[in-house]
């Protein structure tokens, strides 16, 4: 009878063990989990903080609007963990302003986040970060800035193929999306490639749709989801995984210009911003403190392709949305577009001085459209303190641009889309508490350019046609959070001026 217990004795003390060994690697995990994910000592607090997963938020809502939640119930400066992320979120113009401008040295770098580490592997204007950084946005301004002699053309000829496009819809609803996305990336082309593309070309508008989905997954729950666990989602299958194909697709065509541009380049013509990093390449070569090299001008060329044409083309459909919606603002918009520039003189960035009422028409679109709401994260470089919170070295900023935009001590209608916030006594008035392409030393370094193309594309557009709302529909003002907060798609009348 003891010989038969026996082996049931030993199977069961062997379950056990197994059972005590797993109990025991469970807890080990809880407990390093626990360790590293702690809030250090004087830490800016934040929400209770749960195993593996860390700050739990509610996914049915905008992270942007999730994170003024609970700034109100935390203030302006609290701590959020997403899986192996750590952020510190900033909110309020006086808190942003002390973190981006008065530190901007200190949170000049780039974090490392998982989804961009993996695209630009550290390379390129977004995500690099230190000497890469300031040698490759030091080259980009200067060469921006040349090349801004002749943008102003390069826009206005734009404006025109783009108004072209729009009158072929003879006054019947259409979708502005890829028309102005056609149009503004049109632009960095001329700039990076050296030429356009027809609107009705195949391959330019894949280009386009990979680049609008690609940005769309990245701002997704799938892509938010990868950034928390890289480890573990880089082996799974999902939506998310169109991101690494796109971008592939995306690099071979860019491969394929740079190396046509290898092949027919000019010395002695200063030519587009693929040329002049090329000669930059030549310029520095054998020089071992240079980062002037193929792998940088690749993902610098895409940087300005994708920030380029998403975030201004994002902006004037909004701002197409908003006119349509209120038909009094867009009235008193063209009756200064005729004063100024007439019914047939092309708009140029000088008008903008003598069109105030115009320039604070698109200030408001910034700001309602809020396009980047919680701006690009930072990094800090050193320890330092914010608000007399103590934050270590390598901390990463996200700074709330939402709750700048929608300051209701800042703003006097914050929630309503009223120009008068930019006019004072007729004239345009500038509103420090306006960051709509943020601050410090990682604000937007194509700001301006990105202003004269605003400024062109929606005057020459309301120069000629008046967008109303089609017949039986109803405009939403609902949006997709990509790469940017975009309108949801949307469906237009241009009815011709003339």
């Amino acid at each position: 009878m003891e010989l038969q217990l026996w082996p049931v004795l030993v199977s069961l003390l062997d379950k056990l063990n197994s059972w005590m060994l797993l109990v025991m690697l469970v807890t080990f995990l809880l407990i390093t989990d626990f360790v590293r994910k702690r809030r250090p000592r004087n830490f800016p607090p934040g929400p209770q903080l749960f195993p593996f997963v860390g700050t739990i938020v509610d996914l049915r809502q905008p992270l942007h609007l999730e994170m003024q939640k609970l700034s109100a119930r935390y203030g302006k400066i609290f701590s959020v963990q997403f899986g192996s992320l750590t952020f510190v979120v900033v909110s309020g113009y006086q808190m942003v302003r002390e973190a981006l401008v008065h530190q901007a040295e200190i949170f000049a770098d780039r974090p490392n986040i998982p989804l961009l580490q993996e695209i630009f592997r550290g390379f390129g204007l977004i995500s690099s970060n230190g000497h890469i950084w300031r040698q490759q946005r030091k080259f980009a301004s200067a060469t921006l800035k040349s090349i801004a002699v002749s943008f102003e053309e390069k826009v206005q000829e734009e404006s025109r193929y783009l108004v072209e496009a729009i009158e072929e819809e003879k006054g019947q609803p259409f979708d502005p999306h890829y028309k102005i996305n056609s149009a503004v990336s049109n632009i960095i082309c001329s700039i990076t490639f050296g030429n356009r593309f027809d609107y009705h070309d195949n391959n330019f508008q894949e280009l386009l749709h990979l680049l609008a989905e690609t940005l769309l997954l990245i701002g997704s729950f799938w892509g938010q989801l990868y950034n928390a666990f890289p480890l573990i989602m880089r082996w799974l299958p999902g939506p998310f995984q169109k991101i690494f194909r796109h971008w592939e697709k995306l690099q071979r065509f860019v491969k394929g210009v740079i190396m046509k541009h290898k092949e027919e380049l000019d010395q002695s013509e200063s030519g587009d911003y693929i040329d002049c990093y090329l000669k930059e390449i030549e310029k520095f070569k054998g020089d071992t403190s240079s980062y002037f090299h193929e792998e940088n001008l690749l993902c610098s060329t895409l940087d300005l392709f994708l920030t380029g044409t998403e975030t201004t083309a994002t902006a004037i459909r909004w701002a197409l949305l908003y006119m349509a919606a209120y038909p009094h603002i867009q009235e008193k918009v063209q009756l200064e577009i005729d004063a100024v520039i007439g019914q047939c003189r092309q708009p140029t960035v000088e008008d903008k001085e003598h069109m105030p009422y115009t320039s604070a028409v698109l200030s408001e679109v910034l700001r309602m459209g809020n396009i980047v709401p919680l701006g690009v994260p930072r990094m800090s470089t050193s320890d330092t303190t914010l608000a007399g919170f103590h934050l270590p070295k390598g901390t990463t900023v996200m700074t709330s641009l939402t709750s700048i935009m929608f300051d209701k001590n800042v703003w006097e209608t914050p929630d309503t889309f009223n120009p008068e916030h930019f006019l004072e006594n007729g004239q345009y008035r500038r509103r420090e508490a306006f960051l709509p392409f943020s601050a410090g030393k990682r604000a937007c370094p194509g700001e301006q350019l990105a202003r004269t193309e605003l400024f062109i594309f929606f005057t020459a557009l309301l120069q000629k046609f008046t967008f109303q709302v089609p017949a039986g529909a109803k405009l939403s003002f609902a949006f997709t959070l990509s790469l940017t907060r975009c309108p949801r798609p949307f469906q237009l009348c241009a009815l011709p001026r003339c």
